[in-house]
């Protein structure tokens, strides 16, 4: 039988709990109440999946479902964990086995930016000159031949693409081992990164639409089309489509769990 797609199975989770931060009582603070007495702390399970049904539905926080618990205490525990860097550990882990079972395509690598609505955002945001210059924010994805996600860098939607190159190749969460050949793909939009790119030993592939369409006639493979595929992947998760989360930390940290999610189902462990 099917899963849903929020649905957390016993395998992912095998890979999520050891990475789950444990509740430690500080040794400097009094407390008032015994070790072990009020409120019982919420299975961590249900909790993080309440955290994927909302980044994988779009649901609000305070509508999450009480079968998974109080969403107050959810969202807590979303804000504690993202502070953690749980979401993070998980992604980097995501990327590690993957490059250890199936192995990072590093030889053709893509990059782009994408664009989405950020009506709450009060950090990394920007007027959306495609949205009558209502506040957007945009997500710039550098990816693998496979559309496998390395870093994520957001800013506001007004950021031109052109200006992140650097931030984005920077920011890569893994790095090919020895002196790997390293090809990337980019639109128009990325004119004149060229010597950035070759910063990081990257051979510079920037092609307007029309010259991709020549290429391909010619018999070259397209390669620049997977980091647009790979977009799609994030946009599936309906907490991505529009922006409502107010800072940076826990955009990110949707963004980055969004990213696990994807590494691991292309490992079929979800």
């Amino acid at each position: 039988m099917a899963m849903n797609s929020w649905e957390v199975s016993d395998a992912f989770w095998s890979k999520v709990e050891p990475l789950i931060p444990r509740a430690r009582r500080d040794s400097n603070r009094e407390y008032q109440r015994r070790r072990g007495a009020g409120r019982k702390p919420l299975e961590t399970r249900r909790v993080f999946e309440g955290i994927v049904y909302v980044l994988r539905t779009g649901i609000q926080w305070k509508a999450l479902p009480r079968e998974y618990g109080s969403s107050s205490s959810i969202h807590r525990y979303f804000q504690r964990w993202l502070k953690a860097g749980l979401f993070q550990k998980l992604w980097k882990k995501g990327l590690a086995e993957y490059d250890e079972l199936e192995g990072i395509s590093w030889r053709w690598q893509s990059i782009d930016g994408a664009m989405n609505k950020a009506p709450l955002a009060r950090e990394a945001v920007g007027p959306n000159p495609t949205d009558k210059g209502k506040n957007g924010t945009k997500r710039h994805v550098l990816v693998d031949e496979r559309g496998i996600p390395l870093p994520i860098v957001v800013t506001g939607a007004n950021r031109n693409d052109v200006t992140q190159v650097n931030a984005v190749l920077s920011a890569k969460m893994r790095k090919p081992r020895g002196r790997t050949k390293q090809n990337l793909c980019a639109n128009a939009g990325y004119t004149g990164s060229g010597e950035v790119m070759k910063a990081y030993r990257y051979i510079p592939h920037i092609r307007p639409r029309g010259e991709e369409k020549i290429a391909v006639r010619e018999g070259y493979k397209a390669r620049r089309w997977i980091v647009e595929v790979a977009h799609s992947w994030f946009n599936r998760f309906r907490k991505l489509l529009v922006r409502f989360e107010k800072t940076y930390a826990a955009y990110e940290a949707l963004l980055q769990l969004a990213a696990c999610v994807i590494i691991y189902r292309k490992l079929t462990v979800i």
